[in-house]
């Protein structure tokens, strides 16, 4: 278990990052500034405070999980970063210069522009809700590592993940969220690279390293399977085509992730944040892959290593504390603190940047939108209310983190499985909304739907299909469906067109979206406990 000097380690740290948050409290005056940091963050800072929200503590935890004891793993899942460039390219060539111009705080304003406001409020709300599911698995697997080093109950845990922070997201806003989120990505990085180095010294180096791990986990490339109907999820075409169509949704039409490049101060500064995301994530990927071939060496050195894991509530041992364990069992006092601190840095970095986002979706795409919610809004500042959305989401994902425990077996599988149901249909509107003008709002808004539902029939109905290729499904079925209809719907001229404010979502009184809020958080609480 930890000793002092961890305790002191992870203490330190802790307060390093509340001391800067408080440092940067006086600077959030404006939305902006909250939202955006003011646009004046470097894209290399942008673009690390991207890759820290990606390798959250589900990776840590789950990936080397993966490698080392999934079924079906190994290293093949660094196929899947074999998309990354190939996303980034696209995203820089295309669609992304297109919503920077847009200049807004909210990417989903576009749609608005483009489409109409039903498509914006629509889109946001899927975001929302599907986000907060994955933000839920995030502190689920941070909470049982909290569980284990502090001997806390499962509430308990996760109460005091999201009240960490909660704190300095709240006091210092997207400022202090990438500030803080380069601070952790290095201090993850650096932990690794020592980890590892350990790790190969404790097993007798690379040679009886490789001697120890079975021979499938050392396979990472699989072009026999399609993952079409022979139930193999992490075949080459799956995790190549639909982790392409996942960056490209992700990085640009996700809120958490596009609201770092909707920081930067040009055009070409969001170009440089998405080249040095093709450039540097592999290496990162890559090292907590290798640490996953450490764990299946040592489990092959000691039989009784995975019996010692605390078991889920099915009785199997809980392969996402493997790292946990392995931590405890072999390294010294002080590198046990950094590593528990390298886990906290990935939990909170991603965390912290879907919060922000959350909270702005929900300020800019729902708040500013209802003519009846004005009289609150005048009550409050623009920045007592960004604050306000901010606890309040935390709020929500601390709850749905009691949900979400059994959708697999890896914490990192059970995020990307979430985010697969919209990715594709999301990055098909944003295509329509931008390269396709006679497509109206009605076609796009069935389309939309469309595909979420195929990836849905897909879930339920078809689990010898891979969930990489809802990715791609979703997005062809939604484009064609939207383009198929245009023919038949008229397409009334979006807002933006006719060159004036755009009309009002409605003037439904603020307690029917919170109503919708609940009853959307709720149906899905009650979908991920049955799965």
């Amino acid at each position: 278990m930890m000793t002092s000097l961890d305790w002191a380690v992870v203490a330190l740290y802790l307060a390093g990052l509340l001391a800067l948050a408080v440092r940067l409290a006086p600077e959030q005056t404006t939305r902006e500034a909250y939202y955006l940091a003011g646009r004046r963050s470097s894209p290399l800072a942008l673009a690390l405070s991207t890759m820290a929200t990606q390798c959250s503590s589900a990776s840590l935890l789950g990936a080397p999980a993966f490698v080392a004891f999934s079924l079906g793993g190994g290293l093949l899942w660094l196929q899947y970063e074999l998309a990354v460039p190939l996303a980034m390219a696209f995203l820089l060539l295309t669609l992304y210069p297109v919503l920077r111009r847009h200049g807004a705080i909210s990417v989903y304003s576009f749609l608005e522009a483009r489409l109409g406001v039903r498509t914006r409020v629509l889109a946001s709300l899927l975001f929302q809700f599907f986000r907060a599911a994955g933000a839920a698995v995030t502190v689920y697997g941070m909470a049982l590592v909290l569980m284990v080093c502090l001997n806390l109950p499962f509430g308990a845990a996760v109460a005091l993940l999201a009240a960490i922070t909660l704190i300095y997201d709240l006091l210092g806003g997207m400022r202090a969220v990438v500030l803080s989120d380069v601070v952790q990505l290095i201090v993850l990085a650096s932990t690794l690279v020592i980890a590892l180095a350990f790790a190969l010294d404790l097993l007798g180096g690379p040679t009886n390293l490789l001697a120890r791990v079975p021979a499938a986990r050392l396979h990472s490339l699989d072009l026999q399977h399609t993952g079409l109907g022979d139930g193999v999820d992490y075949a080459f075409w799956p995790m190549l085509l639909g982790g392409f169509f996942l960056y490209v949704s992700y990085y640009g039409c996700d809120q958490s992730q596009s609201q770092r490049l909707l920081a930067s101060e040009s055009v070409a500064a969001g170009q440089r944040i998405l080249f040095y995301n093709g450039l540097l994530r592999f290496p990162l990927v890559l090292l907590y892959c290798l640490f996953g071939l450490c764990l299946a060496a040592y489990a092959d050195f000691d039989p009784t290593f995975l019996h010692r894991l605390p078991k889920t509530e099915a009785g199997a041992p809980n392969i996402n504390l493997a790292v946990l364990q392995f931590v405890f069992d072999q390294f010294p006092p002080g590198l046990v603190g950094l590593v528990v601190v390298a886990l906290l840095a990935a939990a909170m970095s991603s965390l912290d940047s879907v919060l922000n986002a959350l909270s702005a979706a929900s300020s800019e795409d729902l708040l500013e939108r209802w003519p009846r919610s004005a009289g609150a809004r005048r009550r409050l500042s623009p920045i007592q209310t960004a604050k306000l959305l901010t606890l309040g989401w935390g709020v929500i994902i601390a709850v749905l983190a009691f949900y979400v425990g059994e959708i697999a077996d890896s914490v990192l599988v059970a995020i990307n499985k979430i985010g697969s149901l919209l990715n594709g249909p999301l990055l098909a509107l944003f295509l329509v909304a931008a390269f396709a003008p006679r497509v109206g709002e009605g076609a796009a808004l069935a389309g939309l739907l469309g595909g979420i539902a195929l990836n849905g029939l897909l879930w339920l109905s078809a689990p010898g299909v891979s969930w990489l290729w809802w990715n791609v499904f979703g997005c062809l079925a939604t484009l064609a469906l939207a383009l198929l209809l245009a023919r038949t719907l008229p397409r009334p001229a979006a807002a933006g067109e006719k060159g004036d404010s755009p009309p009002p979502a409605g003037g439904r009184p603020l307690a029917l979206i919170l109503t919708g809020y609940s009853v959307g958080i709720g149906l899905l609480c009650a979908l991920v406990s049955r799965l």
